[in-house]
């Protein structure tokens, strides 16, 4: 137990080593751009910064996808050469009713409607997103099925996610934190951002752009729209509606870019968009078709502008006009690059920590780590003597470790984490203790040094495995199913009990080992 060969002695050592190294960064700032500076990163509780809990409108995911499904009933039943049809969404219970038919044309209404369904698979079975029901009335019911409503929902949470990031990331904010949390959650962390009003207005639009006809003949001033038409508002003209057409001539997800920028001609604010190839050949085919109408860009049921098409537009670029400022043409440019929301975010909690606050939490923080540190130092010293200072070493060298890991992972630092940094010290010198106290029972039992050390270090490595063993699957657990800082407190405490493992089965070994080859000592000073 206590023999180490040269290659296990150098490995030892250079993983200590390495470990200063890694651990290293922390201390300095970056010298260089280009250099890999990993360092452990400080959470909200200790930098100061926002906590916003936003939550996806699923009702809305529903409702886009009921639309949408209406939209392509009706053209696939007018392409299908039905005369009287009626298609009706209904958003309580998540279906479309059908009706109205002429009689004996139902089974080819059907047969034109069962396209529309989509297939998604497990690996193991296929399953459609549509239901058909074909009533004794004569009219048609097309459901949703509800698994395919959990999967859209899950793809709208995981699509969301990946755009507020784009979004934020475009604002320049450092080391932000966006994660899931449930099943329609998104937790997002800005640390250092004191006022997080921009980015509440950045990610609580939807930012889906769409090109659309006017309806130049329609009454704006009537209740209701004609069919196939919506009124709109004109942003910048309250009151003002527009007739706009419900089919999406050209759609704004085929933007591939977008730039603020001042018009040389008038010195406003304007964002200047290209179009992807389909855009660009969609764009110039309508644009082309209607030289002389007016072409409206909405932005989440807002009427932008509704410019008069003067001449077609063949290259795949356009302009957005709209009494922008600078700081809200940014805005507008950032939310088209990133793409639009699947459904529309609502702020559930927010919170803000004052950077002031956070320099008190790390002074408190810091000080009690110090003051348990030098304890559990001062305990092992008084009560081990030698071996006690040796366990001490190996404390710092295990500190130094789990700084180390943690600044790789670049992991988020917060007040639990630290209490886990704190927990992990004490654990690992449990492990110590069971080691000590096993060889003081083996030197009163009249073992020699040697044998004493030999099955001290032997009997107790099997209580430290298992206890640390059990606290580990515990930890990974509490990582699994908890949120937000209690799964810093989990990394922590994971971390610290693999590098707390190491450190006193192989290092305060080695430094028993080295004495005894060195000293040959007549009795152990424990």
């Amino acid at each position: 137990m206590l023999y180490f060969s040269r290659l296990k002695t150098a490995t030892v050592l250079g993983l200590c080593l390495l470990g200063v190294l890694l651990a290293l960064p922390n201390a300095f700032p970056a010298p260089a751009a280009w250099l890999p500076w990993r360092t452990i990163r400080l959470g909200l509780d200790l930098r100061g910064g926002s906590y916003l809990l936003m939550q996806v409108d699923m009702q809305a995911v529903t409702r886009e996808r009921l639309n949408t499904l209406a939209e392509s009933a009706r053209q696939a039943l007018r392409e299908a050469g039905l005369a009287r049809y009626r298609v009706t969404p209904d958003q309580a219970k998540q279906r479309l009713l059908v009706n109205g038919l002429q009689p004996g044309t139902e089974a080819k209404a059907l047969k034109a409607l069962q396209p529309l369904a989509s297939t998604t698979s497990n690996g193991f079975s296929s399953t459609s997103d549509l239901v058909f029901t074909q009533r004794p009335d004569g009219s048609i019911l097309v459901t949703l099925s509800p698994t395919a409503l959990v999967d859209r929902a899950n793809q709208a949470v995981q699509q969301s996610i990946e755009i507020v990031r784009r979004r934020i990331d475009a604002t320049g904010v450092v080391d932000p934190t966006i994660t899931r949390q449930g099943r329609d959650r998104i937790v997002v962390e800005l640390p250092g951002i004191g006022d997080p009003q921009r980015i509440k207005t950045l990610l609580g639009k939807t930012a889906k752009m769409t090109f659309h006809l006017t309806d130049e003949t329609a009454n704006t001033s009537l209740p209701t729209p004609p069919p196939g038409d919506e009124f709109l508002p004109l942003q910048g003209h309250p009151g003002t509606k527009i007739a706009v057409r419900r089919t999406v001539a050209v759609d704004g997800g085929d933007l591939t870019d977008a730039r603020a920028a001042q018009d040389p001609s008038t010195g406003q604010w304007v964002v200047n968009f290209t179009f992807n190839s389909i855009g660009t050949r969609r764009f110039a085919e309508i644009t082309r078709r209607y030289v002389g109408h007016p072409f409206a860009i909405v932005l989440d049921n807002v009427v932008l502008s509704a410019p008069v098409i003067r001449e077609p537009i063949l290259g795949g670029r356009g302009q957005i006009s709209g009494n922008f400022t600078a700081q809200s043409a940014t805005d507008l440019a950032v939310m088209l690059r990133a793409g639009a929301l699947p459904a529309p975010l609502k702020i559930v909690e927010e919170r803000t920590v004052g950077p002031q606050l956070g320099a008190d939490a790390i002074r408190a923080g810091a000080i009690a780590l110090a003051v348990g540190f030098v304890l559990v130092i001062a305990f092992m010293g008084t009560f081990y003597g030698l071996f006690g200072w040796f366990a001490n070493v190996a404390l710092v060298v295990n500190l130094i470790l789990l700084l180390a890991i943690l600044s790789v992972l670049q992991a988020t630092l917060t007040l639990p984490g630290m209490a886990g940094i704190l927990l992990t010290l004490g654990m690992a010198v449990d492990a110590n203790i069971l080691i000590n106290e096993r060889i003081r029972e083996e030197v009163r039992a009249g073992r020699t040094p040697l044998n004493a050390m030999e099955a001290g270090c032997r009997r107790a490595y099997s209580t430290i495995i298992d206890s640390n063993a059990t606290a580990f699957l515990a930890h990974v657990m509490l990582f699994i199913f908890g949120t937000g800082p209690i799964r810093g407190f989990a990394v922590t405490i994971t971390v610290g009990i693999a590098t707390s493992l190491f450190t006193a089965t192989m290092l305060t070994r080695l430094l028993m080992s080295r004495w005894y080859i060195a000293r040959r000592p007549a009795a152990l000073p424990v």
